[in-house]
């Protein structure tokens, strides 16, 4: 977008442009400006009103600008731009309202009167410069007479409030440390236009553009937006800076060809205006215009040729507000009336008799001011900036007067415009990223997991090497005495499968430390489910054998018994595996998804079910005669499992982030511990310190007291 907004004063010159002169942002001084020497005598000056403090705009007046014509053998002659824009006009006439409203009020900038320096940029990037370089000249002119009536001298700084520059490159605090607006940039319009071509099932677009950087990273950042979203674009046209009536043809025909009917449009309605009027003329209906902010409210297209060829076009606008007393006068007849206000041209001229307020046209229609606004904000903005950086509330040191020879730098112009430092919009970060501690900059969150150098990790895995040590421990004393009573009571061959198994449940907590990925995701809660039902099997045997008075021997069981759950956990897996997943609920938690939820607890519900039946039937052997009646320690180790479990619901459903594992962690390792010590402490205290009790008369309770 070619338009500006500039603050020239006689002791200040803070420039308010937008992407075409961007590359004077953040320069703090011209030692070489009185070497330059103006080659135009005429300026393309629209409107002036002197002051204190001059602020200087650029307006799109006209959106055809003469090609540049330079011999350099001779001065360039001033070329008129052509093609009236009243909706350009109504943004410059609101400046000029928003400066004169400023003035009347005495509570802002007292003792301060603000002028204005328009300029027509003609929508064009060569007559901007030109129009920028003549502000230039301006500024320094001033500077050089204030200097002499002892105001102190000013530099040449940028800092931009523009009202019309929603280009995403301009969002680089870097690169454009003092640009401010009063607009949105385009991630926002790009989101919602992407959102609404694809709610509206518009997977197949085409996209138009210019070359300028608003439609270039407009155009940009929507197709690859689009694209993510599983669209594709057909085809992009890019319209010339001037383009010739072959070069629009041909993009007519190209447009015509096209399979695609929904075209997405990032350009001005002047550089649009060429193409539209070929399309028109050509009769072409049936394309779905979807239209960026630049032109989608444009009265220029609204006229009835155009009907048929945009009828339909959907955009997103600026919100509509009504600015209370702005009401403008009348200022060009010869556009709006035919008529011309002097005897020069072709023009009749005026008869006097012209009304305009029984005239409809978008500069009388300020019913709702949209851009307008903007510019209007803009100009508020910088004179609270001005009002506070010249001192005038100060009132007991100044009088009641602004300090308005009193020079500062752009940098102390942005602070004072209510923004912090390095943003001046507010944007939502990225998925996974979080603002920092000014709230000016999105920086990358730090993933959490329950990592094996965290204090927490550390106690767990040192908890689980301590009962993977123990049960090495005991399986080598049963090995050891495997040939005695005691270890050959209730079926030896499932001991050391329990005393396998109970291995393995202590392994398997492993698996849930640790960053999470692909196999771990998937092995943790089949590991987990697998061997505690391997586990349970073993002590339902055990159970079984003292109900049947040692009478039964079937270690086929534990096996029978593992076969649910492994079908179970195979079919879960490959069906709906755990992936990981970040998590931004507490911070960005990396953790194990559960794709089918169910999968875990029908795991969990088979476990809950042997262990049932194990604290049933132990419960109903425990008082059977016999010295080493396991069905004792079976039901007390099968009280603290289900302790342990029933307690795990609810702190497993109400932990946060990582805390969630760490929670059936020590549910995996208390449980572990609970079988271990219940039912083996006990034979290896008789085999190690009681072993006269090891004997065929200690199995019957005979042995000597």
């Amino acid at each position: 977008m070619y338009t500006a907004f500039n603050l020239v004063g006689t002791s200040l010159w803070l420039p308010l442009w937008i992407s075409f002169s961007l590359l004077f942002l953040g320069v703090s001084g011209f030692d070489s400006i009185p070497q330059c020497v103006k080659l135009v005598d005429s300026e393309s000056v629209a409107l002036q009103s002197e002051g204190d403090i001059v602020i200087g705009g650029f307006f799109p007046l006209h959106y055809v600008a003469p090609k540049p014509q330079h011999s350099y053998f001779s001065k360039p002659q001033p070329m008129p731009c052509s093609g009236f824009d009243h909706r350009a006009f109504r943004w410059m006439m609101t400046m000029v309202f928003a400066v004169e409203e400023i003035n009347r009020d005495s509570r802002l900038l007292p003792g301060v009167k603000l002028g204005y320096r328009i300029m027509d940029s003609c929508d064009h990037v060569h007559t901007s410069m030109q129009a920028l370089f003549s502000l230039i000249s301006y500024s320094n002119t001033v500077t050089t007479q204030s200097a002499q009536s002892d105001i102190l001298p000013s530099c040449l700084a940028g800092s931009p409030v523009s009202y019309f520059a929603t280009c995403t490159c301009l969002t680089d605090k870097h690169t454009y440390p003092s640009f401010l607006r009063t607009v949105p940039s385009d991630l926002f319009q790009v989101k919602g236009l992407v959102q609404l071509v694809t709610f509206l099932g518009w997977l197949w677009v085409g996209t138009i553009g210019t070359t300028d950087d608003y439609s270039h990273y407009g155009i940009q950042a929507f197709s690859s937006q689009f694209r993510q979203q599983g669209g594709c674009v057909a085809f992009h046209l890019t319209i010339p800076k001037s383009p010739t009536a072959a070069e629009i043809q041909e993009m007519a025909d190209r447009l015509q060809s096209s399979t695609t009917q929904v075209v997405v449009v990032f350009a001005t309605e002047g550089q649009l205006l060429d193409l539209l009027l070929e399309l028109a003329q050509r009769n072409v209906t049936g394309i779905q215009w979807v239209a960026s902010e630049a032109w989608v409210t444009a009265s220029l297209l609204t006229s009835p040729r155009f009907h048929s060829l945009l009828e339909g076009t959907l955009g997103f606008a600026f919100p509509g507000v009504r600015i209370p007393g702005m009401e403008f006068v009348n200022m060009f007849w010869e556009e709006l009336f035919g008529y011309s206000q002097n005897n020069s041209g072709s023009l009749p001229v005026c008869t006097g008799s012209e009304d305009l307020s029984n005239t409809e046209s978008s500069y009388t229609d300020v019913s709702q001011a949209r851009i307008s606004y903007n510019v209007y904000k803009a100009v508020y903005a910088i004179a609270h900036a001005l009002h506070t950086l010249l001192n005038c509330d100060s009132a007991e040191l100044n009088m009641g007067m602004c300090e308005k020879h009193k020079s500062f730098t752009s940098r102390q112009h942005v602070f004072t415009l209510c923004v912090p430092e390095g943003s001046t919009e507010c944007t939502k970060c990225p998925e996974f990223y979080w603002s920092d501690k000014d709230k000016v900059n999105c920086i990358a969150g730090i993933e959490e997991f329950l990592s094996f150098y965290d204090t927490m990790g550390i106690v767990l895995v040192v908890l689980t090497l301590l009962g993977v040590v123990l049960t090495t421990i005991i399986t080598t004393v049963f090995h050891r005495f495997r040939s005695t009573p005691i270890v050959k009571a209730n079926n030896s061959e499932i001991s050391f499968l329990l005393l396998l198994s109970l291995k393995l449940c202590f392994l398997c907590s492993l698996l849930f430390i640790g960053q999470p990925s692909v196999w771990t995701c998937r092995l943790r809660q089949a590991a987990f489910g697998i061997s505690f039902v391997l586990c349970l099997s073993c002590l339902l045997v055990k159970t079984i054998v003292v109900l049947l008075a040692f009478q039964a021997n079937i270690p086929e069981l534990p096996v029978f018994l593992c076969c649910p759950q492994v079908c179970l956990c195979a079919g879960w897996l490959l069906a709906a595996p755990p992936f990981p997943f970040k998590n931004p609920t507490y911070q960005i938690v990396v953790e194990c998804k559960e794709p089918w939820p169910p999968g875990f607890y029908l795991v969990l519900g088979y476990i809950g079910l042997l262990a049932f039946l194990c604290l049933l039937l132990a419960f109903l052997g425990r008082k059977l005669p016999d010295a080493f009646n396991e069905a004792k320690l079976i039901t007390f180790s099968m009280l603290i499992f289900w302790a342990v479990w029933i307690s795990f619901i609810p702190a497993y459903v109400s932990s946060p982030g990582k805390f969630t594992v760490a929670v059936e962690i020590f549910a995996i390792l208390a449980s572990s511990f609970g079988l271990l010590l219940c039912i083996f402490v006990p034979k290896c205290y008789i085999i190690l310190l009681r072993p006269e009790r090891n004997i065929k008369k200690g199995m019957t309770g005979k042995y000597p007291r």
